[in-house]
C-alpha cells in the first residue's frame, strides 16, 4: 500500500466491498478518521478510529482493534488479536478481545469485557493520532520509503496477501441514506454499496452496484459494467461512463463521454459537448 499524501485525505472503498444488512465488511483494513460517523458496523482485519469517532453497530477484526480516546461503538467490539481502547470510549454491548487489552481510564463498556491476554488498565497515548502525524511528517520532508515502511509494519499482516485498506476520512459520515465526505472519493471494483454518494470528485469502478446517487463539485467516473441506481451529477465537472455502465437516473455535468454500449435511463443535461466512444469494429 503506497501513500503519496495524508491517507485521510480520500474515501477509499477497495474492491469486493460490501454494504450488507448492518455491516460494511471488506477484506482489509479499516482506517477511520476522527469525527467520523459510520452508521454501519464494521467488519474487517485491523480496524482502527480516530478521536471521537461513531459506530451505529459492531466492529469485528480478524487482527488488531485501535479505538481512540473518545469513540463510540453502539454494539459488541469482537477482536481476534490485541485490542487498545483510548479513555472515555463507550462500547454498548461486549468487548470480547482474543489477545492483550490495553485499556485507558473512563471506559464504559455495557456488558463487561473479556480479554485471553494480559489487561493492563491506563490513559495510553493515542497511537492512532501518532501513526498519522507522525505519517504526514515523514511525507513533508521527503522520507516517502520510511512512510511505506511504517504504514506496512503497522497496518499490513505478512503472513497475509496485502489488501488495500477501506479509508474513511475525517469528518466523514458513512450510511445507508449517504456517504458524504469533503474530500474525493475512490470506489474500487465489483462493490455493492447502499446510500448517495457526496464527494469533491468521484471515481467508481467496474462492475459496482450503487444503491444511490453520485454528486460532486469536481469529476465523475463510472467503471465499465457498473450500474448506478440514481441520478449522476457534477456541479463543475465532467462525468465519463465507460463501456457497457448504465445510470438508472439522469445525468447533469459540464462535458460528457460514453464508451460503447453504455445507458443512461434519465434525461441528459450537458453544457459541454458529448462525445460517443466507439470499439474498434464500429470504426472498422
Amino acid at each position: 500500500m503506497a501513500f503519496s499524501r495524508d491517507p485521510l485525505d480520500e474515501l477509499v472503498v477497495p474492491d469486493g466491498t460490501e454494504a450488507q444488512e448492518r455491516d460494511l465488511v471488506t477484506d482489509g483494513d479499516v482506517l477511520v478518521g476522527a469525527r467520523s460517523t459510520v452508521e454501519f458496523g464494521v467488519r474487517g482485519r485491523n480496524v482502527l478510529a480516530g478521536e471521537s469517532a461513531e459506530f451505529g453497530g459492531a466492529i469485528e477484526a480478524d487482527g488488531d482493534c485501535r479505538l481512540d480516546m473518545w469513540c463510540d461503538v453502539a454494539e459488541n467490539v469482537l477482536v481476534g488479536e490485541d485490542a487498545y481502547i483510548g479513555e472515555r470510549v463507550h462500547i454498548g454491548g461486549r468487548l470480547k478481545v482474543a489477545g492483550d487489552l490495553d485499556i485507558g481510564d473512563d471506559v464504559e463498556i455495557e456488558e463487561g469485557f473479556e480479554a485471553n491476554g494480559w489487561i493492563v488498565i491506563r490513559n495510553p497515548m493515542p497511537t492512532i493520532v501518532f501513526l498519522f502525524v507522525y505519517l504526514k511528517h515523514l511525507l513533508l520532508i521527503g522520507e516517502d520509503d520510511a512512510a511505506q515502511r511504517l504504514v506496512s509494519e503497522l497496518v499490513e499482516d505478512d503472513d497475509e496477501p496485502e489488501a488495500e485498506p477501506l479509508v474513511i476520512p475525517r469528518n466523514a459520515t458513512v450510511g445507508d441514506d449517504a456517504w458524504r465526505v469533503s474530500t474525493p472519493a475512490t470506489i474500487g471494483d465489483d462493490c455493492r454499496l447502499h446510500g448517495n454518494v457526496r464527494a469533491e470528485r468521484i471515481a467508481v469502478g467496474a462492475d459496482c452496484n450503487v444503491f444511490g446517487s453520485l454528486r460532486a463539485r469536481g469529476d465523475i467516473a463510472v467503471g465499465e459494467g457498473t450500474r448506478i441506481h440514481g441520478d449522476v451529477t457534477t456541479r463543475e465537472g465532467d462525468v465519463d461512463i465507460a463501456a457497457g455502465a448504465r445510470i438508472l437516473g439522469d445525468v447533469s455535468c459540464a462535458d460528457l463521454e460514453l464508451g460503447p454500449d453504455a445507458e443512461i435511463d434519465g434525461t441528459i443535461r450537458a453544457d459541454g459537448e458529448i462525445t460517443m466512444r466507439t470499439t474498434e469494429r464500429d470504426r472498422e
